[in-house]
């Protein structure tokens, strides 16, 4: 019997070329043109105007990227999406076309750093209200709300803390307040995480991290579910009239993205292409280590707390094995005596690298009360649970016996 549809790789190995190549190449060529030219004037006024579909001048929309935005509606089966230059500008582009001035956000106490200083510095100065709260909290969520409340924000499994929210309770919430569902599924990206499924609106994610095949380039990525009305926002109530269920997406191509300039380069889209086929493989290979190490660290006398939601006992893994098939990304956290241990633990290390990001094939490892949250006061870092003996672990593909052996040696001091 003929499956009903097919399986995540081959969706996306085989997501159809917007027109067919005149040489038959099996890749999407990289178009790195900036112009494209018209056949009449009638032509091109027609695309100026909307009424026709076609590409005009790369900084709007190119052949490549255009390519990477099929592929991935292919694997999300969402209604739409848009590429961009970056995972920050995939969410301030969607925060300003969403909020207006005067209306706010609930969004967690939680997140990455440069995420939590766009709402709390950034996004206030143009007149938008940023509230934070605990988004685990649902009845905290909802005493937040109000008829000004446009959107909640918030991340999957907040980096580094590794919180999850559970998904079905707010979306619940949401629904019944007229209120946009936003999440940051960096780390959970489509193979482990379907957010349709779980009544999420918009999508926002840094294809930087596992999308993009190792760290080639980075990108963002804006997925629209099709499932918000929005006909209920103030902010597009006039692009909804227009263009229906594409009202963000229209606004978002036509107005906040043209004008900011975020755009993702053809030769970004032509990594984030290749990196999106096998990022399964990758991701499986990960998660795997996680689960390797976590069994190490669980043992090792130096180790004092470590954190995971995929292994058994953890407070995230019922949620982790509900909402992300049971492999909840590859960030892993662990706690030192202090933050000097945590310093010359860094410093021994031969096989792990001392870098920032997520989700290269190498696996990576920061401190992140000193480096990520460094501008942020000793209060807002505790508020943040940023804590001063905290290390984040981004496990990659590497051999694990090799990554055990390097925190051997490098705990022994």
């Amino acid at each position: 019997m003929k499956k009903n549809k097919q399986g995540f790789i081959t969706r996306s190995l085989h997501a159809k070329f917007p027109k067919g190549d005149a040489y038959n190449a099996l890749h999407m060529p990289v178009y790195d043109g900036v112009a494209y030219e018209f056949e009449s004037a009638e032509d091109i006024a027609e695309t100026f105007a909307g009424k026709k579909v076609a590409h005009a001048y790369s900084r709007t929309s190119n052949p490549t990227v255009e390519y990477f935005e099929k592929k991935m509606k292919a694997v999300t089966e969402a209604h739409a999406v848009v590429a961009l230059a970056s995972g920050m500008a995939a969410i301030s582009n969607v925060l300003i076309s969403m909020v207006e001035p005067g209306a706010n956000i609930v969004t967690s106490n939680q997140l990455f750093g440069h995420s939590y200083a766009l709402l709390k510095q950034t996004l206030p100065s143009l007149g938008l209200e940023v509230r934070f709260v605990d988004m685990t909290d649902i009845s905290a969520v909802e005493k937040a709300t109000d008829e000004k409340t446009r959107v909640y924000f918030f991340e999957t499994i907040t980096n580094p803390q590794l919180e999850i929210v559970d998904l079905h309770a707010l979306s619940q919430l949401a629904q019944a307040k007229g209120v946009a569902v936003v999440c940051d599924s960096t780390i959970t990206p489509p193979y482990v995480f379907q957010s349709k499924q779980f009544g999420v609106d918009v999508e926002v994610m840094s294809t930087t991290k596992f999308i993009s095949g190792g760290a080639a380039a980075f990108g963002g990525v804006v997925v629209d579910n099709g499932l918000f009305d929005y006909a209920k926002n103030p902010s597009l109530e006039s692009w909804h009239d227009k263009y229906g269920k594409d009202a963000l997406v229209a606004r978002i191509r036509k107005e906040v993205f043209r004008h900011l300039g975020g755009t993702m380069t053809a030769h970004t889209a032509h990594f984030m292409n290749l990196g999106l086929d096998i990022m399964p493989l990758r991701i499986e290979r990960c998660v795997d280590n996680c689960l390797r190490l976590g069994e190490f660290l669980e043992g090792h006398p130096q180790i004092k707390s470590y954190n995971y939601p995929g292994i058994v006992g953890n407070k995230g893994y019922d949620l982790a094995q509900k909402q992300f098939l049971g492999k909840p990304g590859a960030v892993m956290t662990f706690d030192l005596e202090s933050k000097e241990a945590c310093f010359k633990f860094y410093n021994r290390l031969q096989v792990m690298r001392k870098a920032t990001n997520l989700n290269d094939n190498k696996t990576l490892i920061i401190h992140p009360e000193s480096t990520i949250y460094a501008e942020f006061s000793s209060e807002e870092k505790q508020a943040m649970d940023v804590r001063p003996t905290m290390m984040r672990l981004s496990v990659g593909i590497e051999d694990v016996e090799d990554l055990i052996e390097d925190f051997t040696q490098a705990l022994q001091f």
